[in-house]
């Protein structure tokens, strides 16, 4: 255990944010620079250390918590990185974007404030790059076998590091044209910097895992032709179908979907655009999702210049405590939630539904109609009466995923069956029903969380391993069924 009396002297602390006016003029991350480190001990220092850790269940990943809590609160940073690293392989990008399901099971939130692991771990991994204790990996001998993996999102760069570290010669094949995924283009920037991103691909270049962008796998390279020249596949390729609104009016100009904008706004930081094509600039913005693709959105719009910014969630607004009986500890709660972007700005609207977009005589979008509505037998009634309109010159699709994308042929191509809910079906092994192709990640197991992508990745790994040699050292924290504590 840390500190003994560390949770009984210390409350809560999380990192400061920039003045919004100030970071609303910028892209760069919210959170003042090296703000967490004053503090991050003694938070390290609150963790009880628990017979039973429930963190470990709480996260994907298995992560050693209590362990590097421990080596922070005593100073040794290096002994910490070693031990986040051993089930993580990008803790900088969990510790900014992952909404930390081990904090709803940290044991000392049943009656305080929990602690606050994910400011522990991405203040570890920042100050490992910072002090050079992480390093390329080089495997020490090659065996021989080649792996392709498809996506190079969080799921696939995962997999792909740890197969090119237990001696594969590994290539990643990313449609678009930078590496990343959803980590490039769909999280913007003031969330991730992607020099964080860079910097791993180039660790992972200097380990041996090589990338090849610009190629969809179906269309520019046949699924058949990828077979011929590995000996495994591991499908890492998102849930990228979009769920959409069809709604009177949803071919007006200026109805997209959350990621045919959110990119844009990353290429311009990129420096593929001056300003982008869809812009918020001037404009009436309306968001429609609650989640966090709709708050990039929301932070996204307020960086543009929007005239004004709603965002519409159709589910009656959370609570901000747990409740005990439907939400009891350590599950993960929908609780009320105030991210930067909302820090900034906007209106949000709860227990509303969109009914209509309206338009000019150009066909541009000018007003979007909502009516309120109560929540009851498994769907949603309208409130007679509260019909109305507001403003939108701008409205943003931000409802989810329904799967992966069937227009490019990669499923019929590869032969693969789907499940129920339209992810690619695998058996407890990450294996499709063609032998030696895996699948990991959304594609898998549906749209999810960066966490769960990680851990995915890093399982269908070790099942790829075992599948060209017979047997695998590489650890594996979860099997496709295990739905651990988390969302």
């Amino acid at each position: 255990m840390a500190d003994p009396k560390g949770f009984l002297h210390h409350g809560r602390e999380t990192a400061v944010s920039r003045p919004v006016e100030e970071r609303l003029g910028d892209w760069n991350e919210v959170h003042v620079p090296g703000s967490l480190l004053p503090v991050v001990g003694r938070q390290a220092g609150r963790c009880m250390d628990c017979g039973i850790p429930f963190c470990h269940n709480g996260c994907p990943l298995g992560n050693l918590i209590p362990e590097w809590n421990d080596y922070v609160w005593r100073g040794d940073w290096a002994a910490a990185s070693e031990r986040l690293h051993a089930t993580n392989n990008f803790p900088e990008f969990t510790g900014r974007l992952c909404p930390a399901p081990c904090e709803s099971a940290c044991v000392l939130g049943i009656g305080r404030a929990p602690v606050t692991i994910k400011n522990v771990e991405v203040s570890i991994a920042d100050r490992a790059w910072e002090s050079g204790d992480i390093a390329p990996r080089v495997p020490e001998r090659l065996s021989g076998k080649t792996v392709a993996v498809v996506g190079s999102g969080p799921a696939g760069l995962a997999a792909a590091q740890q197969l090119t570290r237990a001696g594969h010669t590994v290539a990643v094949y990313e449609r678009a044209d930078r590496v990343g995924g959803l980590l490039r283009y769909g999280i913007p920037e003031f969330k991730m910097e992607k020099r964080h991103v860079n910097r791993r691909i180039e660790q992972m270049r200097a380990e041996g895992t090589r990338f090849r962008t610009g190629i969809e796998i179906g269309r520019d390279l046949s699924a058949a032709d990828l077979r011929k020249r590995h000996d495994a596949v591991v499908l890492a390729a998102g849930a990228t179908t979009p769920r959409d609104l069809p709604l009177p009016g949803r071919g007006l100009r200026g109805v997209h979907q959350a990621m045919e904008y959110l990119p844009l706004a990353n290429k311009v930081q990129e420096g593929d655009y001056v300003t982008p094509p869809i812009t918020a600039e001037g404009k009436h913005v309306v968001v429609i999702g609650g989640g966090d693709t709709g708050a990039d959105c929301v932070g996204t719009a307020h960086r543009q210049g929007a005239a004004s910014v709603t965002q519409l969630e159709i589910m009656p607004r959370p609570g901000e405590e747990r409740d005990p009986v439907t939400q009891p500890w350590p599950t993960f709660p929908p609780l009320y939630k105030v991210t930067s972007a909302h820090e900034e700005g906007g209106e949000r609207l709860y227990a509303v539904s969109t009914t209509r977009f309206e338009g000019d005589a150009d066909g541009n979008v000018q007003w979007l109609h909502l009516t309120e509505v109560e929540t009851g037998g498994g769907g949603f009634t309208p409130k007679p009466g509260t019909e109305r309109k507001i403003p939108a010159q701008l409205v943003t699709l931000a409802l989810g995923f329904t799967g992966t994308d069937r227009e490019n042929g990669l499923v019929e191509q590869f032969g693969l069956e789907l499940d129920a809910r339209g992810n690619i079906a695998r058996d407890a092994d990450f294996q499709t029903g063609v032998p030696g192709v895996f699948v990991a990640g959304d594609a898998g197991r549906g749209q999810s969380l960066i966490v769960w992508a990680i851990a995915e990745g890093r399982s269908a790994a070790r099942a790829a391993d075992r599948f060209l040699t017979g047997a695998s050292d590489l650890p594996a924290p979860i099997r496709p069924t295990d739905r651990s504590l988390a969302v």
